[in-house]
Order: structure tokens, then sequence, then C-alpha cells
């Protein structure tokens, strides 16, 4: 089984492969086993589609592979980047066991940051969730982008 570092290590490749104009964010999708189901950066410039988080493209490609549907029951989602409200639901509502983040997102970060979906008690599914790993790697990636982007 792989460690939370090594997780959170391939969400950082997968940021690495982001289109220059998006905020390199990286998700994989893991099965129970470690087997990894599918890895996503982010894509809303490429896409032109405003849910093209990581987290959301992941989440499809792996319930495509998964074999259970839309279920990913057993699945751990790993990501560089704390998730926001629109990708903290949507792993509650994929039934991913655990979530494995890097930085924390205080602006817009939903699992503990600024809002809490995924530890919601009115909710009938609540994943196993691990912030901070590889935390200073993870906003170093970030951080480097955000100062490209100024003039």
């Amino acid at each position: 089984m792989l460690s939370d570092e090594e997780l959170v290590r391939a969400a950082l490749a997968a940021a690495a492969a982001a289109d220059p104009r998006d905020v390199p964010v990286g998700a994989v999708v893991f099965d129970a086993s470690g087997r990894e189901l599918a890895r996503a950066a982010n894509a809303r410039e490429a896409l032109g589609d405003p849910t093209a988080h990581a987290e959301v493209l992941a989440l499809r490609r792996a319930a495509e592979v998964h074999g259970d549907g839309w279920r990913l029951a057993g699945a751990t989602l790993a990501v560089t980047l704390e998730p926001c409200t629109m990708c903290a639901g949507a792993l509650v509502a994929a039934r991913v066991e655990r979530l494995v983040f890097g930085a924390w997102e205080p602006k817009t970060g939903a699992v503990g940051s600024l809002w809490d979906v995924v530890r919601d008690r009115r909710l009938n599914h609540r994943p196993q969730v691990r912030g901070g790993v590889l935390e200073t790697e993870c906003a170093a990636t970030l951080d480097a982008f955000f100062r490209s982007q100024r003039p």
C-alpha cells in the first residue's frame, strides 16, 4: 500500500502536466488495493469549463474504470490542494473513503479551512481526511504559478 506522501507525490505529478494556463492542481484516485484508477489536472482554461477541477475530472474518469458505477467505495482521492465546495461535495457524493491533500486553501477550502463539507454530520457519507501532506511542496507549485502570472 502506498504512503500518504506517495499518494500526494502522484498528485503533484498530475499537477505538473496541467495546461500552463490552468492553476496546477493535480488529483489521483486509487482503489482500495492502491491501484491508480485515474488522474487529472485542472483544466478550466483548457476546456472552458468551470467544473473542470482536477478532482472532478479524476472522479469522473475513476468512475468509468472502477467497475461499480459512480460509487467509489474504498477509493482514496489524493490532491495537491484542499478541495473547494464543489469538489468536496463531489467526493462525498462519489462515496470516496479517504481524502489526502497537500496545501490548505484558506480562501475557498471546504475541508476545514473556510467550510468543512466532508465532515458535516448531516451527510450520509463522511470520508476520512488527512490534510497538509507535503504541504510545502504543494504550496510551492501554486506559488510559482501565481508569481509567473504577475507582470
